[in-house]
């Protein structure tokens, strides 16, 4: 007698299983502090080498310069007494090594993101392999670009703000400080270095994903942000209004702060360049030369003190703005460039 064996019900499909989830934000940035080591270090020590120089240049170096001026200037009255030039050329050395340190960092940065954030890894397959292994390109391109602009945001806005503290404290008391408006002053002291540190980030990235060779991206990259600079540099005296000071023929222009423009006002309102070697009517020939052009006064316009923070802000405000744009065109080059990947998908 056979043994009856109950047919076998077919299987039934069930849901299909679920993609693997990409790898983790986490994991990713793990993965990028591992590959980018050596940077981080470098980028940890600069900005506590600064941080250490600027403390010094505050406190105690301020200090020691402001005694060796108030000792330079009781030297001139009296020659028998001396003064601590040391102190004194200590202190402007110091202040301008650190300034033009900080002034760096936008490039810096960029040549980094160009060459080895981005163009390397598209110089050398790496980025399409961790596009295998469930990342997308977005956001791939997003955690390498989000923990970097963290870290770079921190670490200059730590030294832009010592740097500012430093400057304050010599202010008055040291002669050889810089003025407010001075390139080591407006730029290195405030947020615009650090919206130009970010510009560069973004400008390295978007670069290396355009060219796709490490050492073109370093110097495309660099040669970016350079432009970007002067671009602010031209720019930022004419982002807030100025004031308008009007001084006699005698006196010449006048007005202390970052000067746009000066000339002659003429009876009318009307205005004119400055002839050539005629900066008052001392000079009796200037003073003819004033006659006949009909001027009765010389104006300046320029950016009081008052004005720092309106031209730092609004100077911020439009390199984040460019910075964006920057960003945002990385995206879109990424996105053209992996559309027929299998893992461009957002």
């Amino acid at each position: 007698m056979s043994t009856m064996t109950a047919p076998t019900p077919a299987a039934v499909p069930g849901p299909a299983a679920p993609p693997p989830a990409p790898a983790a934000p986490p994991r990713q940035f793990r993965w990028l502090l591992r590959l980018h080591r050596p940077a981080l270090y470098a980028w940890t020590g600069l900005v506590l080498a600064l941080a250490g120089l600027l403390l010094w240049l505050g406190g105690p170096l301020t200090d020691a310069s402001a005694a060796g001026w108030q000792q330079y200037n009781a030297y001139q009255a009296d020659a028998a007494k001396a003064y601590d030039q040391d102190a004194i050329l200590l202190y402007k050395d110091v202040s301008q090594y650190t300034s033009v340190a900080l002034l760096v960092v936008p490039f810096l940065v960029a040549a980094w993101a160009g060459a080895s954030l981005i163009g390397r890894e598209l110089e050398s397959g790496t980025a399409r392999l961790a596009w295998t292994q469930g990342v997308t390109p977005t956001r791939w391109l997003a955690a390498k670009l989000a923990l970097p602009a963290a870290l770079i945001t921190t670490g200059t806005a730590l030294a832009a703000l010592l740097h500012h503290l430093a400057w304050s404290a010599g202010r008055g008391r040291v002669d050889t400080a810089k003025p407010w408006y001075s390139v080591e002053t407006l730029y290195a002291g405030g947020p615009v270095i650090v919206a130009l540190a970010l510009a560069g980030l973004a400008a390295g990235a978007l670069l290396g994903l355009l060219l796709r060779r490490s050492l073109a991206a370093l110097i495309g990259a660099a040669c970016t942000t350079g432009v970007l600079w002067i671009a602010m540099f031209l720019a930022l005296p004419h982002l807030w209004p100025t004031a308008t000071r009007v001084s006699s023929l005698r006196e010449g222009p006048s007005g202390s702060g970052l000067g746009v423009a000066e000339g002659l006002l003429t009876a009318d309102g009307d205005r004119l360049d400055i002839p050539r070697y005629c900066g008052s009517s001392h000079d009796p020939s200037c003073a003819t030369l004033f006659d006949r052009l009909n001027a009765v006064s010389f104006y300046k316009d320029y950016h009081p003190e008052s004005h720092y923070w309106a031209l730092q802000l609004m100077a911020t405000a439009v390199l984040l703005a460019v910075t964006a744009l920057l960003t945002v065109s990385a995206f879109r080059v990424l996105r053209h460039r992996t559309a027929g990947h299998k893992g461009a998908a957002v």
